[in-house]
């Protein structure tokens, strides 16, 4: 048996959502008790991942996101991306919003359901070099 092509399904999902600043696409992507797990903190279920989604797009102008690379485990149940955001400081971190530019890296762990719907994305953000870059 073939295993998914998960890898194609998440690059969607990054450049739908993400490259195309579209919080509702989110909606073809992830189940409805979808988790994002960011820093340590759980959003729970779809509609809370799309809010989150549009939150964080307030907080990065003309925000561009970069797939650097992803690849999946033999079934295509888990997916690992690396990936960049660059834009200007609109408030990100929970800093003053100035308009400088910012960047940062981060990487995601994916969980994928057979049927191809994501279940749950564990993120880590280079935010430290991010905030230091503003502070600094």
């Amino acid at each position: 048996m073939p295993s998914l092509d998960a890898v194609r399904i998440v690059e969607s999902f990054w450049a739908d959502v993400w490259a195309a600043r579209d919080p509702d696409a989110v909606d073809r992507y992830v189940v409805e008790d979808f988790v994002l797990t960011s820093g340590g903190v759980d959003v729970r279920t779809r509609a809370a991942f799309k809010q989150w989604v549009r939150d964080f797009l307030a907080t990065v102008l003309d925000l561009e996101f970069e797939t650097v690379e992803s690849f999946q485990n033999a079934d295509g149940s888990r997916v690992a991306s690396r990936w960049r955001v660059r834009g200007r400081n609109n408030g990100v971190f929970g800093l003053p919003p100035d308009g400088r530019p910012i960047e940062f890296t981060g990487t995601a762990v994916w969980a994928v359901r057979a049927d191809g719907q994501l279940l749950h994305n564990w993120v880590e953000r280079g935010a430290w070099e991010a905030c230091r870059r503003l502070t600094g």
